[in-house]
């Protein structure tokens, strides 16, 4: 008897090891927490494509929009850990998600299984031509003659730009007057037409502008120069030694699913990223590819966690609900 049940709990692990090099047997979701249209809709419709044809399935992207992407990463948590339901994250939604909306039944750092980074999005400097000045030193000279009158554009409370602005404030020693839009395009909108005058925007969405002289970019967020602008310095190369602000995406499953169907995603992930095709389209989205693992991925996110945070503390940024 002893000899069969070890027999039969053999056959049962090979059923299972044998199960996981099956994956996928069927579609996989790809659920983006935002509307159609967006940097983080594009991202995934970049990659959809190339792991369907890896991965030998179908790889569906479904938008799941609403309070700010938490409708989506929600959903994802609680799905089922069977590698047919991941989630297009970044660390601009989910990052500040606890300090931000603390009611939400979400925790970024706990309730997925981070499978690869995707890529990373710098933000730029970017003030209105009536600012009179060139450098990142003639600015914060001039802001700093000017505190509390200064008007900083963001696409909302809480978003990417509002918290880079804030971590600029703190690291500059300026102080600005926060101006919150609803959407980006409306704070870039009212900086070209004079009405505000500085906004931190994702490259991609200013660099028209930038290229045509409607905006002074004085600086990119990253730590390193992005490869979209290279020639544009980074704001630490220009005066603020470890300044860092960015966003990163990422593909995310939820905590529980086995490393094997991981592994085998992360595979595919870094064949699509490798393609010259695909860097392309990431670069005409303003985004640096990163290629990397799971850990590297659950690394960035809670290194995110923990400084926007501190952010929003110090900031004294209230809670969203």
């Amino acid at each position: 008897m002893k000899r069969l049940l070890k027999t039969l709990a053999m056959l049962a692990c090979c059923a299972g090891v044998a199960a996981h090099a099956q994956y996928p047997e069927k579609p996989v979701r790809l659920v983006v927490p935002f509307p159609p249209g967006g940097n983080i809709d594009a991202t995934a419709r970049i990659i959809s494509g190339g792991l369907s044809q890896r991965l030998g399935q179908t790889v569906i992207v479904e938008n799941r929009a609403g309070a700010a992407g938490i409708v989506g990463s929600e959903y994802v948590a609680r799905a089922q850990p069977d590698g047919y339901t991941m989630l297009l994250g970044s660390t601009g939604a989910l990052a500040p998600v606890r300090a931000l909306h603390p009611q939400a039944q979400l925790q970024p750092t706990k309730d997925f299984a981070a499978a690869a980074p995707l890529a990373r999005a710098p933000l730029v400097l970017a003030i209105s031509p009536k600012v009179p000045a060139k450098t990142l030193a003639e600015f914060i000279a001039y802001a700093k003659a000017r505190p509390d009158t200064l008007t900083l554009a963001s696409a909302g409370v809480g978003t990417a730009a509002h918290l880079t602005g804030e971590l600029f404030q703190k690291l500059s020693g300026t102080r600005f007057l926060h101006v919150p839009y609803k959407g980006s395009s409306l704070a870039v909108a009212d900086l070209l037409g004079g009405h505000v005058d500085l906004t931190f925007d994702q490259l991609a969405s200013t660099l028209s502008q930038i290229k045509a002289g409607k905006l002074q970019a004085l600086g990119v967020t990253t730590a390193e120069r992005s490869g979209v602008m290279p020639e544009l310095p980074t704001l630490a190369e220009s005066g603020l030694p470890g300044f860092e602000a960015s966003t990163t995406t990422g593909l995310l499953f939820p905590a529980g699913t086995s490393n094997e169907i991981i592994s085998k995603v992360n595979a595919a992930v870094q064949d699509v990223l490798n393609q010259p095709d695909v860097q392309r389209q990431f670069r005409e989205l303003g985004s640096d590819v990163l290629i990397g693992t799971g850990a590297d991925f659950d690394r960035i996110l809670n290194d995110e966690t923990k400084k926007w945070n501190n952010v929003i503390t110090e900031a004294g940024i209230k809670p969203l609900d």
